[in-house]
């Protein structure tokens, strides 16, 4: 099995450690504690690619060098049939998790997502894995604080995380990173087991 693990974010300087480009650390990360060479820039996917293993299992790690919500078109050069989007785990932000804590699911629908839902159109199947990475501020009961109106999410979202959240950033993309070796080596019911236990 090859996995194609996609990081989701926009290029450029100016989204770096911004909310809306934490799938696209946590890729970068991967790149640090598996073994993986540089991303390299390739032309046909219009992303940066690094190829290596995670888990005893071979790997190519994507970061589409598009917006996020024509992402699609990056991952369709990696994955070209349903049936290959199994092997296939999107990483990427969501509003609607705190800080802090991260979910997987399989087959699930995009949740109004813009750059899922350009991977779904792309790959003809919402047949693959997903980790969310929670960008919002913990409001009561552990529940994501939610922002009302949209230029407040969209300042929020493309905003980066305040110095006070750091820590939690680190410790959550490494829970990431752990999510998908734990796939690699063992499979999406140990992974999600693991992503989705506080």
């Amino acid at each position: 099995m090859t996995l194609v693990i996609v990081g989701l974010g926009n290029p450029g300087k100016e989204y770096e450690k911004t909310r809306h480009n934490a799938g696209r650390s946590a890729v970068e990360l991967i790149t640090k504690t598996e073994d993986f060479g540089e991303f390299v820039f390739n032309k046909t996917s219009n992303a940066l690619v690094s190829k290596g293993n995670v888990g005893g299992e071979t790997a190519t790690l994507v970061l589409p060098e598009t917006m996020m919500n024509l992402s699609g078109k990056a991952v369709a050069t990696f994955v070209k049939s349903p049936k290959a989007a199994k092997s296939l785990i999107v990483i990427h932000d969501d509003l609607d998790l705190p800080l802090g804590t991260i979910k997987m699911a399989f087959g699930r629908g995009s949740g109004g997502h813009k750059g899922v839902e350009s991977i779904m159109r792309a790959v003809k199947t919402k047949e693959f894995a997903r980790i969310r990475i929670g960008i919002s501020a913990a409001g009561k009961k552990n529940q994501a604080k939610k922002v009302q109106g949209e230029e407040k999410v969209i300042k929020m979202v493309i905003g980066k995380f305040k110095p006070t959240e750091e820590v939690a950033v680190k410790k959550v993309l490494k829970k990431v990173a752990e999510a998908v070796h734990l796939y690699a080596e063992e499979g999406i019911e140990s992974a999600m087991q693991f992503a989705n236990t506080r």
